[in-house]
Order: structure tokens, then C-alpha cells, then sequence
């Protein structure tokens, strides 16, 4: 018998075929990610000889130069009522700049092309999630969310497998990462970022407007007011992220953390399919979970997770104790990630979501910003471990904020 979503559309492999696709596209769009871009803190220090400092300006930058981008998308996606033509043009932009990294030879030159990268992130990001959320109902919001982040983190392990594949291959247990090796990462990851943007034009389809008006008509009226045309309560989560954002900075202090620790690019690469693998695991039942017990409490517990992780990262002394921080790390944004995009369109109407989804991702990308460039500052100035306690500090701050000023 024939199944259907509750919007009418026929399922694929049960699962709405407008989720199905858009997880397909990022799935092999993070294969391409993590192989390009995932060893970038390992290329600027060990190839460039990058300070720490540079190192947390790139990924700061690489992480937040989006922000704007994704506050604009979003609310010219309510506006023109195209979240998919807007997907298309993000995600071309980022496969357009990543050929370029096999060139760059200064941090310089890595910071323009992952900006170039970000800028395709920024365009796409907020439509695709409003296209998301109005692809499924609102009692199967979280497991809709939980499932493309599932397939996205799929990607990302699958991505990781080949970088290990490659890095054992060409350079075996080295402890530094080598120019020849990266680039055939690069070389290796720009097929699956075309193929991405080929099934995004061919299966993805937009979604018809709420009866009550067009996309357009309703963006029109909107407006673009920031957070002045929301209520309370997403204000109150958009600071309440902001303070949890201040101490979580760009994943490269993780990666460079590891190698700190003594761990081989090999042994860095398996420890990323760990991470992502454990992230792909729980995001569906998390998702599934927040549609049960409400998305606060599943957030809550992700920052948790989160503030016990930073905590290890900080104290740990030895490789094995690294492996279990990055299982874990992949459990709290498993927990966290896509549960987090739910309640964004739990706590907005269905006309101002793309306008919502631009501004949280953008407080989210001045958040990461800011980290990076003090975390870089912290592990310069004081230690390593310095970054790692400041993070478990501000997200345990931030669980204090969500458990007594959020409200569902």
C-alpha cells in the first residue's frame, strides 16, 4: 500500500521524499566537507606553520563569516517564497570555491577559500531548514530534524573513512600532516560536493505556501525586523544560545588538542569517525525524544553532555581518554543539533521561519567568532587545557539560563 506524509507526498523508504533528498544532498556535501576541510587546523600548523592564534582567526571566520549571509537568506526565503532556489545557489557557491584549497599555499590564501566555502553555507543553510520544517508536521518535527541530521553525520563518517584511507595511505602513522597528502584529499572531495548540488536541482521539490497566503505575500508583510517581529521566548533562547555559543569554538582546538596529546593524523582521522559516527547514532533518537519530552529538557541534557566533554578535554593526560571525549562529543551534538533547529520552528510561525533560522544561525556564527578568537587567545596565553575549562564553564551557565528563563 501506498504511503503518504501528512502534507500528501509519497514517502520514500518512509521517510517524506523532501527530508529523504535534502539528507542525501548533505550527506555527500559533508563527505566533501570533512575530507577537504576537516584536517584544515592540521594543514595551517603542520604544512604553513600557522600559530595558534591564526589558526582560531581561520576557523573563527570560517565558522561565523556566514552569519550575516544566513540572516539575509532566511528572511529573503520568507520574502520570494524560493527556499530551494536559494539551497541551489548556496550549495554551488561551495563547491565552486573548494577546488581552490589544492592551491592555497598561505593562511591567507586557506582563509578566502574556506570564506568563499562559508559564504555558499550562509546562502543555503536557513532556507534549507525552513524547507525542512515545512516539509513535515508539527508532531514529527524532531524526528524529521533528527533524520537529516542522521544522514548529514553519515556523510561527514563516510568522509572521514577516506580521509583515513588516504592519510594511512600515503604517509601511514606520521605524527604531522603532509602537503601531498592533503591535496589528494581535496582532489578526492570535490566529486561528491557536485553530485550534491545535481540531486538538490533534480529531486528536491519547494514546498507549496500555507493556504493562509504565499511565502511571498507573508515575508512581504513581515518585513525584515531582526528579533523585533518575534516574541519573547525565542529572543530569550536566541540569548540564552548566545552565552552557550561564547564558549563552544571552532572544533579545530578539539583536533588540535589530540595532536597536543600525542595522537598521529591517522589516529585523528578514526577518532573524527568515532565523533561523527556516535553524532549520526543519536540524532534520530534525540529527535524522537524532544518530540516526547519537549526540546528544552533534550537540550539541557546535550549541554550536560557537553560541559563534562570540555571538562575532559581539559584534564585528560592520555590517548585513550581522547578516544572516549571524542565518542562523547558526538553524543552531545547528536543530542543538541538538530533538537535545537526543531524548537526554532516551535517558538515561530510558519511565515517568519526562514527570518528565524537566519537570525539563530547568525547568533550562533558571531558566537563561534568570538570563541575561536579567545580560545586561540587562551591557549597562547595561558595553556592548552585554558579554552577547554572556559567552554564547560559558559555551558553550564547557559544550562542555568535555559532551565529557569526558556520556556517551551
Amino acid at each position: 500500500m501506498t504511503q503518504r506524509t501528512a502534507t500528501g507526498d509519497r514517502k520514500v523508504f518512509g521517510l517524506n521524499p523532501n527530508v529523504f533528498f535534502l539528507g542525501i544532498v548533505s550527506l555527500l556535501t559533508d563527505v566533501s566537507s570533512e575530507m577537504i576541510f576537516t584536517l584544515v587546523p592540521l594543514f595551517l600548523s603542520n604544512v604553513l606553520g600557522a600559530a595558534t592564534t591564526v589558526i582560531g582567526l581561520v576557523g573563527g571566520l570560517s565558522e561565523g563569516a556566514d552569519a550575516i549571509l544566513r540572516v539575509f537568506s532566511g528572511w529573503l526565503s520568507d520574502k520570494v517564497g524560493k527556499r530551494k532556489l536559494l539551497a541551489v545557489v548556496g550549495y554551488s557557491i561551495s563547491t565552486i570555491a573548494r577546488p581552490f584549497m589544492y592551491l592555497a599555499s598561505t593562511w591567507g590564501a586557506v582563509l578566502v577559500v574556506r570564506f568563499g566555502d562559508r559564504i555558499g553555507k550562509g546562502v543555503r543553510t536557513s532556507p534549507r531548514d525552513a524547507l525542512v520544517a515545512s516539509s513535515v508536521s508539527a508532531e514529527e518535527r524532531g524526528r524529521g530534524f533528527g533524520l537529516h541530521r542522521a544522514m548529514d553525520t553519515l556523510g561527514a563518517v563516510l568522509g572521514l573513512a577516506l580521509v583515513a584511507f588516504i592519510v594511512y595511505s600515503l604517509q601511514r602513522g606520521s605524527l604531522e600532516l603532509s602537503l601531498e597528502t592533503y591535496r589528494w584529499l581535496v582532489i578526492a572531495g570535490i566529486v561528491p560536493a557536485v553530485l550534491a548540488v545535481m540531486v538538490l536541482v533534480s529531486f528536491v521539490r519547494e514546498r507549496k505556501p500555507p493556504s493562509g497566503g504565499s511565502d511571498s505575500q507573508a515575508g512581504a508583510a513581515v518585513g525584515f525586523k531582526g528579533v523585533g517581529g518575534f516574541d519573547r521566548r525565542f529572543k530569550v533562547f536566541l540569548a540564552v544560545m548566545a552565552v552557550f555559543t561564547l564558549g563552544n569554538s571552532s572544533d579545530f582546538f578539539v583536533i588540535l588538542r589530540a595532536q597536543d596529546l600525542g595522537s598521529s593524523v591517522f589516529h585523528i582521522a578514526l577518532m573524527l569517525v568515532l565523533f561523527n559516527a556516535a553524532y549520526a547514532i543519536t540524532s534520530l533518537p534525540a529527535g524522537i525524544l524532544s518530540d516526547r519530552l519537549g526540546r528544552r529538557r533534550v537540550i539541557i541534557l546535550g549541554w550536560f553532555v557537553y560541559a563534562l566533554v570540555y571538562l575532559g578535554f581539559a584534564l585528560s593526560s592520555s590517548l585513550w581518554q581522547i578516544w572516549l571525549l571524542f565518542a562523547c562529543y558526538g553524543v552531545y551534538y547528536g543530542v543538541v543539533e538538530g533538537v535545537a533547529r526543531a524548537f526554532v520552528a516551535d517558538l515561530v510561525t510558519e511565515e517568519k521561519r526562514g527570518t528565524a533560522y537566519g537570525v539563530y544561525h547568525g547568533v550562533v556564527g558571531f558566537g563561534l567568532l568570538a570563541s575561536s578568537l579567545i580560545a586561540g587567545w587562551l591557549w597562547d596565553a595561558v595553556s592548552p587545557a585554558a579554552p577547554f575549562y572556559f567552554g564547560a564553564v559558559l555551558a553550564f551557565v547557559a544550562m542555568l539560563g535555559m532551565l529557569v528563563l526558556v520556556r517551551e
